[in-house]
């Protein structure tokens, strides 16, 4: 009962009357959390209560691994909203999103649940926004570079957790968790094709955008569909080697909240590298906490960018 709302032509089922904004960001932002959800495409549809603006308002939010959507606003009275807010006492400023109370509930069963009134339900419309690539890169061999070339390692390996502070420094890479004064520097350039850039210092062919988030055996074979259909003109794609993935962290978050320059999409937040961990586990690059971590390669597992070995010498890409 009590298990649908409607929202313009969509019906929204079930609600989740147990979800709140702090269970679903240890359920699908935090590492364990993810671990335990069955299925990429599994979400969840629940009621808060968003305390962010001057007078705070009921809303219907959709939530998955790979995005949060307010669905809607409901016009619920204001004085009872504000009752339910009155109710949660001290909260930080980064934490005005709270739980709807018994209050609120009762109020949403009886107005807007199950064919109650659809002029309560006030359905939020997304705008498509194209992601911000920052300024224009220069063009493949047109650059001119203050550095040496590096070559990084390009094998898969086994990490065990000792050896990832002596690969950081070894390299200057940074990581906020390890290397804090870290700084690579780059000498990425526009390939042309909108889908790749090239690192003149590492000699690295990288996508700009990459792989869904999925497990580590579905990441295998996505890597052999990608090559299978010659994606930007090769195919030799494959996951970066840990030293590669950690070649791309900056220092500083760029204006999209993550450590990486911003020719880089912003939809693989965090990718598996070519390293297992001993004595379990697999190893990632975070780029929006800006360092490395493992954790296990089950369901969801995580994202892909993938990069090739180019000769600059002979061809560039």
């Amino acid at each position: 009962m009590y298990d649908k709302v409607k929202v313009g032509d969509r019906v929204i089922t079930p609600i989740d009357w147990e979800m709140t904004p702090e269970l679903s960001f240890g359920t699908y932002e935090s590492w364990g959390g993810r671990e335990r959800v069955r299925d990429n495409n599994e979400q969840v549809f629940y009621f808060f209560v968003d305390n962010w603006g001057d007078v705070p308002k009921v809303c219907l939010m959709e939530r998955a691994v790979k995005h949060a959507r307010v669905l809607a606003e409901i016009d619920v009275p204001t004085q009872l909203v504000k009752d339910c807010v009155k109710k949660q006492g001290n909260a930080a400023r980064f934490e005005m999103s709270y739980a709807v109370d018994e209050a609120v509930k009762n109020w949403l069963i009886n107005n807007v649940l199950d064919g109650g009134e659809e002029q309560y339900v006030k359905p939020v419309i997304e705008k498509t926004v194209k992601e911000n690539m920052g300024t224009p890169l220069p063009q493949l061999g047109k650059a001119s570079w203050q550095f040496d070339r590096v070559t990084l390692p390009d094998t898969a390996e086994i990490i065990v957790d000792e050896e990832i502070d002596a690969i950081i420094k070894k390299w200057n890479f940074f990581d906020s968790a390890r290397n804090l004064s870290g700084s690579f520097v780059n000498g990425l350039v526009d390939t042309g094709d909108g889908l790749t850039v090239v690192d003149e210092r590492t000699g690295l062919q990288w996508q700009i955008g990459g792989i869904d988030i999925c497990s580590t055996r579905t990441m295998q074979l996505k890597i052999k569909e990608v090559n299978s259909t010659n994606f930007a003109g090769h195919k030799d794609w494959r996951q970066p080697t840990m030293e590669e993935a950690l070649s791309l962290l900056e220092p500083v978050e760029n204006f999209k909240g993550v450590h990486l320059h911003p020719c880089f999409s912003i939809d693989q937040p965090f990718v598996f590298v070519a390293a297992q961990r001993k004595p379990g586990g697999y190893w990632f690059v975070d780029f929006k906490q800006g360092r490395a971590f493992w954790s296990s390669g089950t369901i969801p597992g995580g994202f892909g960018r993938l990069c090739r070995s180019i000769n600059l010498d002979i061809s560039g890409v």
